[in-house]
């Protein structure tokens, strides 16, 4: 069967992001265009009037912004080949979840608990000033779980989604448009700002429910096991969609994840994901690098493929 020359074109160019990404992690130096997003949005969030209109006019008007700032770019360089792969390797996060956790994992190895802390509540939004080992090591496997799908899967997938839609500028800007959702919902979409902060909240979760499900399975897949883990565990979580890719690495690597954590000084409760597995260790870490690294392949190589066959 030929492969079209649109789709081997895309195959390049994501190849190029993904490698890019993976080499480099975050383009540091240049202006990141999740920052730009979040300056926006932090405009928003600092007024005092919250009202759900309000709330819906941010989604609207950030994601209108959005399209037309990668529309513009876009345009203006004829969909030059090196703006879509930067768009795209912008987008992805897979490396930097490794460079986040690791000098929590270095801290951990040599036992500095105390640095280790506060390495981990720079990537966290619990309190971690007196968390154990094992709860450090399990909030370092649960951002790199749940943000391999926020940040590296749901990617991949918008720009596969976007690709079938137009071949053109269709990748990067459903990308972007994704991008912007998941940035809402990050700094806009918390309970504390009620009625305001559901329609950001609310966009994310319908953004997220496939590639949530899809990324569990895919996880489960890479390592070989957890099937019965993700499938009892994944929708114990008040998001529909966060506990997917934790049950998965916690069926995966086999310790237990969840159990709530400490937010501004009060608790929040969360069922226990895989229960009975072990609690976890620095080791685990690495371990949930592996599966990262696994699972975001596998991912990737179905993407591709799925684009050769369309």
């Amino acid at each position: 069967m030929p492969v079209d020359g649109g789709a081997f074109s895309f195959g390049v160019i994501f190849c190029l992001a993904v490698l890019l990404d993976t080499v480099l992690g975050d383009p540091h130096g240049f202006p990141h265009p999740v920052v730009l997003i979040g300056r926006y949005i932090a405009l928003w969030t600092k007024t005092s009037s919250r009202s759900f209109m309000r709330g819906l006019l941010l989604c609207v008007s950030t994601l209108a912004l959005t399209a037309g700032i990668v529309g513009l770019m876009l345009w203006l360089t004829n969909g030059s080949i090196i703006v879509k792969v930067y768009l795209l390797y912008s987008a992805l996060a897979w490396r930097d979840l490794k460079d986040e956790t690791f000098p929590v994992l270095m801290c951990l190895l040599k036992h500095d608990i105390t640095n280790a802390r506060l390495y981990l509540s720079r990537v966290v939004g619990r309190d971690t000033g007196n968390l154990s080992e094992a709860e450090i090591s399990r909030a370092a496997i649960e951002t790199i779980a749940e943000n391999s799908i926020d940040g590296v899967i749901s990617v991949m997938f918008w720009a596969c989604i976007g690709q079938v839609i137009d071949a053109d500028y269709g990748a990067c800007m459903f990308v972007w448009l994704f991008k912007a959702a998941s940035t809402l919902d990050s700094m806009a979409g918390y309970e504390s700002l009620g009625a305001f902060g559901w329609p950001s909240a609310k966009l994310d979760d319908i953004l997220n429910f496939i590639p949530a499900r899809l990324g569990g399975l895919v996880i489960v897949f890479a390592g070989r096991r957890g099937l019965r883990v993700f499938l009892r565990d994944r929708l114990k979580h008040k998001s529909p969609n966060s506990a997917h890719g934790e049950s998965a690495f916690a069926g995966v690597l086999g310790v237990k994840l969840g159990g709530g954590a400490f937010y501004g000084g009060k608790f929040e409760p969360r069922e226990w994901l895989n229960p009975d597995g072990r609690d976890p260790e620095a080791g685990d870490i690495v371990g949930a690098w592996r599966l990262l690294d696994t699972s975001c392949s596998l991912f990737a190589f179905l993407v591709i493929l799925s684009l050769c066959l369309t």
